[in-house]
């Protein structure tokens, strides 16, 4: 089946609000944020949401039902690389993570009751969540098998104990989904919990100190000493955990190429407004030929993420896992917005790395995605592991 890139007029039409907006509105706040204390706090979360709902561009991946615009992935690719435009942008569209992916996750995990109890509100962004699966070595990092934080079933419902490392969002959040082993065979098994952040024996202990700074409630590190919680609180089913992260993981790594590819392209135009602008050895700075090859490099990563984040999009909507297609996109992608931020920086020389341009606070925001939500190594290893079982498949 052909994949189609054209976009409907009303994907055009809603592109270009929320291109408006993120310009007229997020930008502003953005630059005050730089020359604050880092990441937003509430009461700027809320105000740039307001304002969304008023633009008509809140929530592009919430559905329909729950007061969002119900995008297929292939719509949210564009209109996230809009909001990503800013790093204000997918906070104040209600789609930055880990709440985009946890919504996604209890949409299509959550029963009834916390449906109503934990989804609504998050959906409405009148509460914040985290997402809890990362622990400190030995325990889980890259490969979730070596989950160390343990679930142990009574009477009446469960008590987790176990730490949590590097939980974006994890101060302030109303709730954590908490990965916990549950398997007592040689086969690992594992549950997701809901647990509100005011359950007794779940402590947010510290914020990690980190090279980015932009993530509302920080990367903390979690505490579960004694925590006890029904059989309520089981997300899905329990013992199927590894499923349901699957569930979350491909569609939300990709969410992330969405919207770093916007912050990239807004750093490539700073760079190409400098270099139109600029005059060195008596012209301008963009008819140098190696900055020309500076800008052309940016143009080439940019185009090849569009259309790998495009492929793997369309992927999932054709209902495939997209594993397979996630990892390679996510893999190139953070590499692509680092090399192209990385690149933007060196043509705007010292105006670059000076706090007159965003640039290099950028840099320190991108640089990390090259290990969250699976270090460029542990998807290079999958996507090799894949290739290979193709040929073995194929006989030769």
């Amino acid at each position: 089946m052909a994949i189609d890139l054209t976009l409907e007029p009303e994907l055009v039409d809603l592109r270009d609000r929320a291109a408006g907006f993120i310009r007229d509105t997020v930008l502003p706040a953005e630059t005050e944020m730089l020359h604050g204390p880092g990441a937003p706090d509430d009461a700027l979360r809320r105000a740039l949401q307001h304002a969304a709902r008023k633009a008509g561009v809140f929530a592009p991946t919430v559905p329909g039902e729950l007061g969002g615009l119900g995008l297929d992935m292939r719509g949210q690719s564009v209109i996230l690389e809009e909001a990503g435009y800013s790093l204000l942008g997918p906070l104040a569209l209600h789609c930055a993570a880990p709440d985009e992916g946890n919504m996604l996750l209890l949409e299509k995990a959550a029963d009834a009751a916390q449906r109503e109890r934990f989804l609504k509100p998050l959906a409405s962004a009148d509460v914040r969540s985290c997402f809890a699966m990362t622990e400190p070595a030995p325990g889980a990092g890259s490969d979730p098998s070596q989950l160390a934080t343990i679930a142990r079933r009574t009477d009446t419902g469960w008590i987790l104990d176990g730490r949590k490392w590097f939980i974006t969002g994890a101060d302030g959040a109303a709730f954590a989904i908490v990965m916990a082993r549950t398997g007592t065979g040689s086969e690992p098994a594992a549950t997701m919990f809901l647990i509100p952040a005011d359950t007794p024996g779940f402590r947010v202990t510290r914020h990690i100190p980190s090279l980015d700074q932009g993530f509302t409630g920080g990367h903390c590190e979690i505490e579960l000493d004694g925590c006890e919680v029904g059989d309520d609180a089981v997300l899905g089913e329990a013992g199927k955990g590894f499923a349901y992260a699957q569930v979350r993981l491909a569609p939300a790594r990709l969410t992330h190429c969405m919207r770093w590819l916007g912050l990239a392209r807004r750093a490539h135009d700073l760079a190409l407004g400098y270099a139109a602008d600029r005059t060195a050895f008596g012209s301008r700075l963009g008819e140098l030929g190696m900055v020309q090859q500076q800008l052309a490099d940016n143009e080439i990563d940019l185009a090849a993420s569009r259309a790998l984040i495009r492929e793997a999009a369309w992927t999932l909507d054709q209902g495939r896992p997209g594993k397979h297609e996630s990892s390679v996109a996510k893999t190139f992608t953070a590499e692509a917005v680092g090399r192209i931020v990385d690149r933007a920086v060196q043509t705007c020389g010292a105006l670059g790395i000076s706090g007159d341009l965003p640039l290099a606070a950028y840099l320190r925001e991108v640089r990390p995605f090259r290990i969250y939500d699976g270090p460029s190594e542990t998807h290079r290893w999958s996507i090799a592991r894949r290739a290979l079982r193709t040929v073995r498949g194929a006989g030769r």
